[in-house]
């Protein structure tokens, strides 16, 4: 998965072709999220 930014070690990912609805994926060390970009809505896992 392509890292399009990276910030605070922050990294900031996106697939291209992946599934409905358009989303991103950012993870901070084990931490990690899918934000949805229409509505803002974010499911994360914590580890």
């Amino acid at each position: 998965m392509p890292t399009i930014s990276e910030f605070f070690e922050i990294k900031i990912a996106l697939r291209f072709l992946d599934h409905n609805p358009p989303h991103f994926h950012a993870s901070y060390q084990k931490d990690k999220v899918v934000i949805e970009i229409e509505n803002g809505k974010v499911k994360g896992e914590s580890r």
